[in-house]
């Protein structure tokens, strides 16, 4: 599976404030871009903290794109992917609107009556590592049920997971112009931090978008 790591930025590393809601950070430029890359990709996932905070569809926007994907033979949106250690998922969350097939990765010690009322929503429950998620185990699920290519959209929490257990293989970041602060504001790599071995990908490329720039480096 080749996992691309996505998410936007202010200046001093911000995903959104300390008080975790959406904050425009790029602009439409960008917003394109990042519709692109969920066309051309399998499956879109994202952290249950994300789902909470913005409740998005993790669809494609573009109604040509959407057509493309159609006449090549895939669905018209990629499948939406939510990893949920925590069992915070609603079962009302926009994710669950059936535009595209869910799927809910959660860990063994999820309750069955959870796992009953996310299925009757219509998520497709994947379990796997004792109290967390196990994303090592899941992302191979998924791969073994023809993802490809995995977009990842944040949060922080989920981003470092991924990091710790080196699977991203590309790493997209929109910086824009705009200081945040805040300790308690969410990172692009939250979690528990690294204090050695540290992940040191390759620039790839620097593009100016909007009024920011776009940094693309590969693991």
């Amino acid at each position: 599976m080749h996992v691309v790591v996505n998410a936007a930025m202010s200046v001093d590393g911000k995903l959104s404030s300390r008080r975790r809601e959406q904050i425009a950070i790029s602009g439409p430029d960008d917003f394109d871009r990042v519709d692109q890359l969920r066309a051309d990709s399998d499956a879109v996932m994202v952290g249950v903290g994300t789902i909470l905070a913005d409740d998005p569809s993790l669809t494609v926007d573009d109604a040509d794109r959407r057509a493309a994907r159609a006449e090549r033979g895939d669905p018209e949106n990629p499948a939406r992917v939510i990893a949920d250690s925590r069992i915070r998922t609603p079962p009302d969350a926009t994710v669950l609107d059936g535009r595209a097939q869910t799927y809910l990765l959660v860990s063994e010690a999820a309750p069955p009556d959870f796992i009953e009322e996310m299925e009757d929503a219509g998520a497709y429950v994947i379990a796997a590592g004792q109290d967390r998620v196990d994303l090592t185990t899941t992302l191979a699920k998924l791969e073994g049920d023809g993802i490809d290519q995995l977009m990842v959209e944040g949060g922080g929490e989920l981003i470092f997971g991924l990091l710790e257990e080196a699977l991203v293989d590309e790493l997209f970041v929109y910086v824009g112009p705009k200081v945040i602060g805040g300790r308690d504001a969410p990172t692009l790599a939250d979690g528990d931090g690294f204090i050695e071995d540290f992940p040191e990908p390759e620039l790839a490329d620097v593009e100016r978008v909007d009024d920011g720039v776009v940094l693309h480096w590969q693991f």
